[in-house]
């Protein structure tokens, strides 16, 4: 939990200065929803690093096509610890705001959240608090979904905290489950809402609009 410390994100730097990491491990379409608010505008920010695990990574590609600075962070031969180290020095080395994970598919430890607390958010792919955890992610989230017999599923942006998909929720938005529905199908239309939501999270992030009070998000007018 946050306890009761208060963190207001987006107000300590000049208007447009706002620095923005994002995290992704593999095509980066959300990342490319953040870019595409920052380049039109409705994101008061910029994107200062794209950092990634997997070499192959598109999101890296659609760093570079984009002028942001695409890092990839190797895994081999470190230990879990060392790897989120490193990872946390090129976060830190570019003095960044906030950090956006967007499909990156590492479940992080109690030392990197706390190094971060506060300034971390996380999308994911179903209406928290549901079909959240260890092993919610991509595919498997969309099978879960259709396999409750739901009628409506969705998207969530919420902050980062020790429990895998269980911090503070900031905003969503949701989706209908239509008869004959597949996973794919499913998720093709919840990723269309990601990627109205997750840029409208961070321009209100960076424009100074949301608090975190303990577990608490309060977004002002």
């Amino acid at each position: 939990m946050f306890a009761t410390i208060k963190y207001v994100l987006g107000l300590r730097r000049p208007m447009g200065d706002f620095r923005i990491a994002v995290l992704a491990s593999g095509s980066g379409s959300d990342l490319q929803s953040i870019i595409d608010g920052v380049e039109d505008g409705s994101i008061d920010g910029r994107i200062v690093v794209v950092i990634s695990d997997n070499e192959d990574a598109y999101a890296l590609t659609r760093a570079e096509d984009h002028g942001i600075e695409p890092r990839y962070v190797s895994r081999k031969g470190l230990k879990r610890a060392e790897h989120e180290d490193a990872v946390s020095d090129v976060i830190d080395s570019f003095d960044t705001d906030l950090i956006v994970l967007a499909g990156y598919i590492r479940i992080l430890t109690p030392a990197f959240i706390a190094r971060h607390r506060g300034k971390m958010i996380n999308i994911h792919p179903a209406l928290l608090p549901l079909y959240g955890g260890p092993g919610m992610y991509g595919m498997h989230v969309h099978e879960a979904v259709l396999a409750s017999g739901d009628r409506t599923s969705g998207c969530s942006v919420h902050f980062v905290d020790e429990k895998v998909d269980g911090g503070p929720i900031i905003a969503q938005r949701t989706v209908p489950i239509e008869d004959g529905d597949t996973p794919e199908t499913l998720q093709a239309r919840v990723l269309e809402e990601e990627h109205r939501l997750l840029p409208e999270v961070v321009g209100l992030i960076a424009a100074g609009r949301v608090t975190l009070d303990g577990d608490r998000v309060i977004i002002s007018d």
